[in-house]
């Protein structure tokens, strides 16, 4: 971490002071508005407790989907107050509006031992645009700000980099830390053996970061529908499988530049369509029918791709190796959970990437059993992209010892 963060705030600067802190509450809600999964909620905590132990006063910021400059109830932060009331021993306050008098008075009133949530930045119209008129705004609700929404760094917003410009101290907080230590780690100092697995549909969405990790790592396992990509790129049969057709030459050329690094499925779950899942099949990556598609990798590739995570000592997970939401498509994904789990007990770092890797992790009840759960899709990505983050770069620096 070269940014200041919360743990080098002063008693004298964190004590009586509004600490205005933007967090990621961008948790997933069904048709009634309930809370389905609060991890994000909950991923906030160590930093909302820590200013609380230490006298500050949070006012805190936060968007909720995308509802595109206009306040729409089904994207309201009421119901993230009343979950996150659940979840601390402080009071919790809410109050439907963000850049109002209102909210300003709120602010001001806020006692000791109280937390006051502001209704949904994305109800700004200046928001996503970074307008300089909101980030003052916004500048004045606190003392010092806490950006903490590492799931929103990569967006240059008037809540996480505007509001930065005109409110000091500009820390992060402790999940941003976490996030940023274990991924900035994983790229610069990792404990070899070094794994890496890339999934998810196409290549075109992972290029940036394979190009950055095939220098780094010692083995890069690729799965999901990316694979086919690469598999035309052999001159192999893909069947109906996505593929890419404008990115054959470039996985071609990666194949070339990566040699034995990049290791792709040995054999493949296919069916005729997701529809008709009770014919699945595996197959060995040679032998793809023409009138299948490949939606999983298969039971060997799960088996070998086990075996190169237990053998790893830092082991990175961004993208499902199938179409995990739909069995019997979620038995790769599963298996690389399974045995990053079994790894992390072994003494292994192991970072999930956010997106849905974290979603597969949760969903298989595995989260608490890896070193570190991304809470940030896209923010996670752009960093393994070496790309500088908006909501990161606008922060304090540390002073060099």
């Amino acid at each position: 971490m070269r940014k200041k963060t919360v743990r080098d705030l002063s008693d004298e600067q964190l004590r009586g002071k509004r600490a205005l802190v933007r967090t990621d509450f961008n948790v997933p809600l069904d048709e009634n508005c309930d809370i389905t999964d609060d991890t994000r909620i909950r991923a906030a905590l160590p930093t909302l407790n820590f200013l609380l132990e230490h006298g500050a006063r949070p006012v805190v910021l936060s968007h909720l989907g995308r509802p595109k400059g206009k306040a729409t109830l089904k994207y309201s932060l009421q119901p993230v107050a009343k979950r996150l009331a659940d979840l601390v021993k402080a009071k919790v306050l809410f109050v439907e509006s963000t850049d109002t008098d209102e909210a300003m008075k709120a602010s001001a009133e806020l006692g000791e031992n109280e937390i006051l949530l502001l209704e949904n930045t994305r109800f700004l119209g200046g928001e996503e645009t970074n307008d300089p008129r909101l980030a003052r705004a916004l500048a004045e609700l606190g003392d010092f700000f806490v950006n903490d929404a590492f799931g929103a760094a990569h967006r240059a917003h008037a809540s996480t980099a505007g509001v930065a410009g005109h409110l000091h101290p500009a820390v992060a907080g402790l999940l941003m830390e976490r996030e940023l230590d274990f991924l900035g780690n994983a790229l610069a100092n990792p404990k070899r053996p070094f794994v890496s697995i890339l999934g998810g549909a196409k290549i075109s969405g992972k290029i940036d970061v394979i190009q950055q990790l095939i220098e780094k790592v010692d083995a890069l396992l690729i799965g999901g529908a990316m694979a086919c990509t690469f598999f035309r790129a052999m001159g192999l049969e893909t069947g109906r499988s996505l593929v890419e057709e404008d990115k054959v030459e470039m996985a071609r050329g990666l194949l070339d530049r990566a040699g034995t690094r990049i290791i792709l499925p040995h054999d493949a779950t296919v069916a005729p369509s997701l529809e008709d899942a009770a014919k699945a099949h595996a197959v060995s990556r040679n032998g793809i029918p023409a009138d299948e598609a490949m939606f999983d990798v298969g039971p060997q590739t799960a088996e070998s791709y086990g075996r190169a995570v237990a053998s790893a000592k830092t082991v990175l997970w961004n993208g499902p190796m199938g179409v995990f939401e739909t069995p019997p498509f979620d038995k790769g994904t599963l298996a690389v959970a399974k045995a990053m789990a079994e790894a992390t007990g072994l003494g292994a770092t192991t970072i999930v990437g956010g997106g849905d890797s974290a979603a597969a992790v949760t969903q298989a009840g595995l989260a608490d059993k890896m070193s570190h759960v991304s809470t940030g899709g896209g923010a996670s990505l752009e960093f393994l992209e070496g790309k500088k983050l908006p909501g990161v770069e606008a922060l304090d620096d540390l002073a060099a010892a």
